[in-house]
């Protein structure tokens, strides 16, 4: 028996346990991690020159100041790609999914001009007067006619290489019907059979839709690659695909075809050997199991990009010759903040998919890529198991200063390995968890070492009373007040250190962690039970704790609150904010008055306790979110816009400190016997209107416009928009059961089926908002929650006229404004606030009325 109770506690027996759960946790997303993280310095470290084959043209700010909102007519774009064929670019990208037809306004009115024209004026041409209309005409369609520009240009070049977007997934079945035959002809038909490599699913990534280009550009398109990325667990962009799998057949990556392009090759020059590589004409461009190439990213020189970029409206303004292009790749494409997708890279947090595809193209061409070898999981294991024996049998027997130079030397060992083969050859070996064995195997059998060997000598050796209670000071003016306590905890029990433990409980009662104040109240109270007004302190403390959890209650959070005692003068903190008292209560928080003391302001504190209605695993990812929402509300600067001040988080509370508003929401205007005069009524749905048009602007969405988001002031008739920013936070909150917070009264159809939504929803919202304000009840009602998503989205709402018939003498035009404004399709919609506010000051104007 006693041998046994020996090898429990002996060294190679824990490090055999060590060994068997880092085994076990292998495949984890922490060694995941680990190794990703390590993949990244790697790439980082690595250094080759991009060369000077590829040009980046990029739709910047610049050229969106200068030539307009985005999207423009593509008549800019047809003139850059003629001038670049002027220039004698050998190959143009335009990473831009032209998927749908664009159509100026007057392009269709022009059109059945022409068509008139023919029938009836035509035979009379010999007229001249009749003969030059009909050449004006035609004139003026072609210069409206920006998609055929386009198409010209690109049979003029052609040299254009266009993206095809797919959806990543498996296909359960086949598509409704076939690619267009400029689709198709791209297909990768020389594949190298492996009847061993299919079996295994050694395939390209599955697809199970796809959107090809407008026919009229298609056609004229050198090639069509796919624009479809395929990112890590965490969101990097390390590899790409260079071939995808949609029903069957193989379809090349955009960057593959502009390589292949510059290069003079077709799509029946690319041969693939399935889980091993692909060749371009004498390019040989390894791939791991998965046809996808794991990219080199090339770093800065000087701060500099390692390839030419120039602004699109300098080239086309005639700023930058053409000539500078000549035998170039020049990729066309967004960098202006808002018009692309930006994504994490192992070298930048938010590279822009234009430069992601320059460096493809450029890993193609160069022969710059990273290879993941078949013996790469022959030397982890390996490795793992030297380290494993390091751990069990050398390790043991080694000093403490010489266990630290060995283990210090086998990691450091590893990490050269690792960084040596990518940065020298190119070659990816993930080394971290058997470097992550020795570091968590030291680190756990030297403290076991320390506990059981050395921990009497440690005690003999701590720090002095004195030194601890400086320490601990210094701790609790930092605000760290648990390390404090815990350093005040190791000094003697006396009346010097009961003075400073009395403040930190302060301390603790301040930041609302009155549980903490109690377990330093009551170690003060087991030695002077009578110092100064401990039992009070301790009484009223215990107290709080049973009155109110931190940050809210285990029945909803709606009942989240702090205790503001008006017989205490110590004021509960909230940041830097002083709290004064409670305004009122939502369905995610409490809403305080406080006042900032450094410049005497006063404001109005939104709290959220994010820890009760986000699970932990996703709390991380919506506090960044919360954050970024509320930094990107708090640069709306509108009349009609509550203004943000600041965002934080204290203890378990996220915050919102924005102006404070006198008056109260619209939701008591809601019902039939408290409605308010017509006149104000569309006073204030004008003025929302425009406020939401000045948000969308900025593309921020509320999402949850609604009467109870509007605040008005009776004395100035004055409204503001609140809760900017944190509608987008409680769209994710689920309550305990799962159901979402809230009704879906106020919500647009796509809202309610899931679908992305823009500025338009918010205009749905305001649009019910204005028929139950008018009408005294909602367009939709039910008796349970479907239901009432099921008319919001499938049945017509009843006339307006039909809930309130008086309206109609007084303004008979209100019913087709607020029609418009519910229309299920969003195309049907008003597309802004302004043109919402317009129609509302039209229809006001066209009845002699005025707005209150």
């Amino acid at each position: 028996m006693p041998k046994v109770t020996l090898s429990w506690k002996s060294d190679w027996f824990i490090g055999l346990v060590i060994t068997s759960f880092m085994a076990v946790i292998a495949a984890s997303p922490l060694i995941e991690n680990l190794e990703r993280n390590a993949y990244d310095m790697g790439v980082r470290s690595s250094h080759h020159e991009a060369g000077d084959k590829i040009a980046v043209i990029a739709i910047d700010d610049e050229s969106i100041s200068n030539i307009g909102r985005w999207p423009w007519p593509r008549s800019y774009l047809a003139e850059m790609v003629n001038g670049l064929n002027q220039g004698g670019a050998k190959a143009i990208g335009l990473p831009i999914f032209l998927s749908e037809p664009q159509v100026d306004p007057g392009l269709k009115s022009l059109r059945e001009l022409n068509e008139f024209y023919a029938q009836q004026l035509a035979p009379m041409a010999d007229n001249a007067a009749i003969g030059e209309l009909g050449m004006k005409l035609a004139e003026a369609e072609s210069a409206l006619n920006t998609d055929q520009q386009l198409a010209d240009s690109f049979a003029n070049a052609k040299n254009v290489v266009l993206p095809m977007q797919f959806v990543l997934g498996a296909m359960q079945g086949h598509p409704d019907g076939e690619l267009p035959a400029y689709v198709t002809r791209n297909q990768i038909t020389n594949i190298q059979d492996d009847k061993d490599a299919s079996s295994l699913g050694m395939t390209p990534p599955e697809t199970n839709q796809a959107v090809p280009p407008v026919a009229q550009l298609g056609e004229q398109a050198a090639f069509i690659g796919h624009l479809t990325i395929n990112p890590d667990n965490d969101g990097g962009i390390r590899t790409e695909p260079l071939l995808i799998s949609y029903d069957g057949a193989y379809y090349p990556s955009l960057s593959l075809m502009l390589a292949a392009k510059s290069l003079n090759l077709k799509p029946e020059d690319i041969q693939l050997n399935l889980g091993d590589s692909l060749k371009l004409g004498k390019l040989d461009i390894k791939t791991d199991e998965f046809s996808q190439m794991r990219t080199f990213y090339y770093g800065d020189v000087d701060e500099l990009s390692p390839f030419a970029i120039d602004s699109f409206y300098d080239v086309v303004s005639g700023k930058i010759p053409v000539s500078k292009y000549k035998d170039k790749i020049v990729i066309i494409g967004p960098t202006a903040y808002g018009l692309g997708s930006p994504q994490v890279t192992p070298i930048s947090p938010a590279m822009e998919p234009v430069l992601i595809l320059a460096h493809n193209v450029a890993s193609i061409l160069n022969q710059n890529f990273f290879l993941v070898p078949e013996w790469s999981p022959l030397l982890r294991w390996g490795l793992f198991l030297v380290a494993a024996l390091y751990l069990m049998l050398l390790l043991p027997r080694l000093s403490a200063k010489h266990a630290v130079w060995a283990s210090t030397t086998f990691v450091i060992a590893l990490l050269s390995a690792h960084f040596v083969l990518m940065t020298n050859s190119g070659i990816w070996v993930p080394l971290m968890l058997p470097a992550a064995l020795v570091v968590v195997g030291h680190i756990l059998l030297t403290t076991k070492r320390y506990l059981v060997t050395e921990k009497a000598k440690v005690r003999s050796d701590e720090k002095s009373a004195e030194s601890n209670r400086m320490l601990g000071l210094a701790l609790q003016q930092q605000g760290q007040l648990d390390m404090a306590f815990e350093k005040f905890r190791q000094c003697p029990r006396d009346e010097s250190i009961l003075d400073v433990m009395y403040n930190l409980a302060l301390d603790y009662e301040r930041k609302r962690q009155f549980n903490k104040a109690i377990s330093v109240y009551q170690y003060m109270a087991d030695f002077a039970p009578e110092f100064r007004d401990l039992k009070e302190k301790l009484a009223r403390a215990k107290k709080l704790e049973e009155t109110v959890i931190l940050g809210g209650s285990s029945s909803s959070a709606s009942n989240s609150t702090m205790i503001l005692d008006p017989h205490s003068d110590e004021k509960p903190m909230l940041g830097r904010y002083q709290v004064e008292k409670e305004l009122g209560k939502g369905a995610m928080g409490v809403v305080y008055l406080g006042k900032d003391p450094k410049i005497n302001r006063v404001v109005a504190i939104k709290t959220m306790a994010l820890k009760e209605e986000f699970e932990a695993d996703e709390l991380e990812e919506v506090k960044e979110r919360f954050f970024r929402e509320a930094e990107t509300a708090g640069r709306l600067n509108h009349p009609n816009i509550v203004t943000i001040y600041d965002a934080g988080e204290e203890h378990d509370l996220a915050y919102i400190a924005m102006e404070f508003l006198k008056g109260h929401d619209l939701a008591r205007y809601t019902k039939a016997d408290a409605l308010l005069p017509v006149p104000k009524v569309i006073n204030i749905i004008h003025k929302a209107a425009l406020a939401l048009d000045y948000a969308h602007e900025f593309n921020i969405v509320h999402r949850d416009i609604k009467p109870a988001n509007i605040m008005f002031n009776p004395e100035n008739s004055d409204i503001k928009i609140t809760d900017f920013g944190i509608a987008r936070i409680t769209d994710s909150s689920k309550t305990k059961t799962g159901t979402v917070l809230g009704t879906p009264t106020y919500m647009s159809p796509e809202q309610l089926a899931g679908h992305k939504v823009d500025g338009r929803s918010d205009l749905y919202s305001l649009g019910v908002m204005f028929y139950q304000m008018l009408a005294g009840t909602p367009p939709f009602k039910a008796e349970s929650m479907a239901a009432l998503m099921f008319k919001i989205t499938n049945e017509p709402h009843p006339p307006l006229f039909s809930k309130r018939p008086e309206l109609e003498a007084q303004l008979p035009c209100i019913a087709s404004v607020i029609d418009k404004a519910l229309a299920k399709n969003v195309s049907e919609r008003y597309q802004t606030g302004r043109e919402f506010a317009r129609a509302i000051k039209n229809c006001i104007e066209s009845c002699g009325q005025k707005t209150g």
